[in-house]
């Protein structure tokens, strides 16, 4: 099974860069380019396990996933529940640990999936990893300028005192 991962490591200590991952629009919307919209379904108001999401990427593919753990301030994991056919499993995980430098933290964020149909599965996992691996770091290296941001911090903030 394909798995792409990328790190980096932020001036914010872990709980606060946990919070900065589980902010949402639109304070999301300064640091994620990933997300086009994003919003929990099911009448759930916070991230939490069993907890679903519905996510339109910036490339117009739509996915439904459901936190398998959370366990702030050290790591989250997700699960697809519904996304783009071409998917036949797709989890996410984030990682935060504290790093040398004190009040610093090491962000790892892993994607694996399994491509369909089957016998494409050889070329179409390579493309997920070209892909999947593009936007991953796209995606760590906007994270990584969210927690510089005053705005999504203040917000990460005030998730934590929630």
């Amino acid at each position: 099974m394909p798995v792409v991962e990328a790190a980096v490591t932020v001036p914010v200590p872990p709980d606060l860069a946990f919070a900065v991952s589980q902010t949402t629009t639109p304070v999301r919307h300064r640091w994620d380019p990933f997300i086009r919209a994003q919003h929990f379904v099911n009448g759930a108001t916070r991230p939490g396990k069993g907890v679903r999401t519905f996510t339109r990427s910036r490339h117009g593919l739509t996915m439904i996933s459901e936190y398998v753990s959370y366990a702030p301030p050290t790591n989250v994991g997700m699960k697809m529940v519904r996304g783009p056919w071409f998917f036949e499993m797709f989890a996410g995980g984030w990682r935060f640990a504290p790093a040398s430098e004190p009040g610093h933290t090491v962000a790892t964020w892993r994607y694996s999936f399994r491509c369909r149909p089957a016998p494409l599965r050889p070329v179409a996992d390579r493309i997920g990893v070209w892909l999947l691996g593009r936007d991953i770091r796209r995606r760590i290296a906007g994270y990584a300028a969210g927690c510089a941001d005053p705005e999504v911090v203040a917000a990460a903030r005030r998730l934590l005192s929630d």
